[in-house]
């Protein structure tokens, strides 16, 4: 089997060597023809120099330079169109994604699967955010049209024809989670205990990871727009019953002062009410926008397929 491995790498200077020589350790015993595709997303430390110096190393070690910074997304999809191989790997530099898992993921896809996903477990993870993230994937499975595994993410070995599955799939938007579970194909999953960086910190803020898990939903169903509708029901059906018990209680008691709480609770209570759907109506019609103008997902300054 001839393997490709797709590395996005952004600002990893300090561990992209060690990432390297471990990587090639694990290849080394693979029977098989290997390459490496080590995708610099617009880093702005010295990644790039490393890779240069990776290549010029290492045999079978390839990369590229994105013109800037387009994300995690867009430098996975740079290195998923470069990959040649019969089966393709996915994995992170730094280190979190253990090379070693690659031997049982590959006998795991050369048995029956067309995809191996690397679970991992939630040791060593906060518990606030492990219980967040579970309450998010409870959320999000309740709402989009896939279902997503807690603990899998980007590390997963596809065959050509899953591979070639995903890239016929251009659209501007992309979540990938959700685009390898809609592929479908059968998926096997190799599970693992979780690992730290091994240098470096993450460059996920929290506002990142909150537009990621709207993303999430945004990505795979029409539900919030329905549930717009829903909401907006119920809030008029609220507002008849309650204009009823007015009446009523008017006609019984006689007509009161009403109260100023209740009236600037309405107000503002449904003041934000209409901010937060006319937001969601926002994204739906932002990323119809965004699709339109059929822009290329990355663009590469620098390859080290380039004359010198």
């Amino acid at each position: 089997m001839f393997l490709s491995v797709v590395v996005p790498c952004f600002n990893e200077e300090a561990v992209i060597d060690r990432f390297a020589e471990e990587l090639a350790a694990v290849l080394d015993t693979l029977e098989g023809e290997c390459e490496v595709i080590l995708v610099d997303d617009g880093s702005s430390d010295g990644t790039l120099d490393r890779l240069r110096d990776i290549t010029r190393q290492r045999p079978g070690f390839r990369y590229l330079s994105l013109s800037r910074n387009f994300g995690k997304e867009g430098a996975m999809l740079a290195g998923l169109h470069e990959g040649r191989g019969d089966a393709v790997a996915i994995m992170d530099a730094d280190l979190q994604h253990p090379p070693p898992l690659l031997v049982a993921m590959l006998a795991l896809l050369q048995s029956a699967y067309e995809q191996v996903v690397a679970r991992r477990d939630r040791v060593g993870d906060a518990r606030l955010r492990a219980i967040v993230s579970r309450l998010y994937y409870r959320m999000v499975n309740g709402l989009i049209d896939v279902r997503l595994e807690d603990g899998a993410g980007d590390f997963r070995v596809l065959s050509r024809r899953a591979l070639d599955a995903l890239l016929a799939m251009g659209e501007a938007n992309r979540f990938s989670k959700g685009l390898f579970a809609w592929i479908g194909f059968r998926t096997g999953y190799v599970n693992y205990r979780n690992v730290a960086r091994a240098a470096g910190q993450s460059t996920w803020s929290m506002r990142q990871l909150f537009d990621y898990g709207i993303d999430s939903v945004i990505s795979f169903n029409s539900k919030p727009l329905r549930l717009a509708i829903h909401v907006g029901l119920l809030i008029t059906a609220i507002a008849v019953v309650y204009g009823g018990w007015v009446l009523v209680d008017g006609i019984v008691h006689g007509n009161r002062v009403p109260g100023y709480v209740t009236l600037i609770c309405a107000v503002v209570g449904l003041g934000g009410l209409q901010m937060v759907l006319l937001g969601v109506i926002g994204e739906y019609l932002g990323r119809i926008y965004l699709e339109t103008k059929q822009r290329p997902h990355f663009l590469v300054r620098e390859t080290s397929d380039d004359p010198a």
